[in-house]
């Protein structure tokens, strides 16, 4: 099974943990709603709305309410730290979490102690986290925007806040932080690079490139980044897809879903994320059904 590990921008959120399910423009675990708009909602609801091609509707999460204070987090940090170790989650994603080096470190050492290594996602805070306590390299999968990537780039930056100006100049392609974040072991085995055009890469080289087809609107919806991560790590939960090949397929039918939904300004990520399941089926058409065939499916395969 998937978990996804995030936080509500609500105060009075309380710490939950269960399935979760999407009716309408909600998500809801334990009888507590939230509205889909971007963050961990959004994530959650794509992953919902992928898994239901594979003929399941709900996920299993971990969740708390957090305004920017941190009091959340650290409780859902604890939380953590006494119940991953007795799970047997296939693929674990960590979102939106106030980053904290000592508690991301006492994660590690929790999941250490599962029955089989789970596959391991980081986006967002918790990304920071993990390059900040130097656990980067023990994560399978990384999905930075170009602003985390600069600061998952820059060896010497201890907080985004900090991150070096000279690293965010545009001379500095893509690719360049891509290697530069490797050279310092501040990346994970795998990055998927979101922004106008989508890199996968690894330590060795960039394996793959999407920029197509663009829709400029969806620059102004917040939540389409979180889309995708939900994307590649249902992907990657239930195919058997090389990573590489995972994160190739999940930018294809994020930037299709986006293009089906005819995108304005005004438009939600919820409006976004209804059309997953069939730019889902265009990318992967039949295939899509079939465990065997979807695994062996390579970024060569796809146009």
């Amino acid at each position: 099974m998937l978990a996804v590990i995030g936080t509500i921008p609500e105060k009075d959120f309380p710490l939950v943990a269960g399935e979760v399910n999407l009716q309408g423009e909600g998500i809801y675990i334990q009888g507590k709603r939230s509205a889909v708009n971007r963050g961990t909602t959004a994530l959650l609801a794509s992953v919902i709305k992928t898994l239901s091609m594979f003929g399941q509707k709900r996920s299993f999460a971990y969740l708390v309410g957090d305004i920017g204070l941190g009091d959340g987090s650290r409780q859902l940090y604890e939380h953590l730290t006494k119940h991953l170790s007795i799970s047997d989650f296939q693929t674990i994603v960590f979102h939106y979490l106030q980053p904290d080096t000592d508690w991301c470190q006492r994660i590690m050492l929790t999941m250490e102690e599962m029955p089989k290594r789970p596959t391991l996602i980081a986006d967002a805070g918790f990304m920071y986290a993990a390059k900040m306590s130097g656990q980067a390299p023990k994560f399978d999968l990384f999905t930075p925007d170009t602003g985390e990537l600069a600061f998952l780039a820059d060896e010497d930056a201890p907080h985004p806040f900090y991150t070096r100006g000279f690293i965010l100049h545009e001379d500095n392609s893509i690719p360049e932080l891509i290697s530069r974040a490797y050279s310092n072991d501040n990346a994970a085995g795998c990055l998927l690079v979101k922004g106008k055009k989508d890199y996968i890469a690894n330590k060795e080289k960039i394996l793959s490139m999407v920029d197509y087809p663009t829709e400029e609107a969806m620059e102004a919806i917040g939540g389409t980044g979180d889309t995708l991560t939900g994307i590649v790590s249902v992907l990657l939960e239930e195919t058997g897809m090389d990573i590489g090949d995972a994160a190739f397929v999940a930018a294809r039918v994020n930037r299709l879903a986006g293009h089906y939904a005819r995108p304005t300004p005004a438009t939600q990520v919820i409006d976004i994320i209804e059309h997953i399941p069939r730019a889902l089926k265009e990318v992967l058409g039949s295939r899509l059904f079939s465990r065997n065939n979807v695994e062996k499916v390579s970024c060569k395969d796809i146009s």
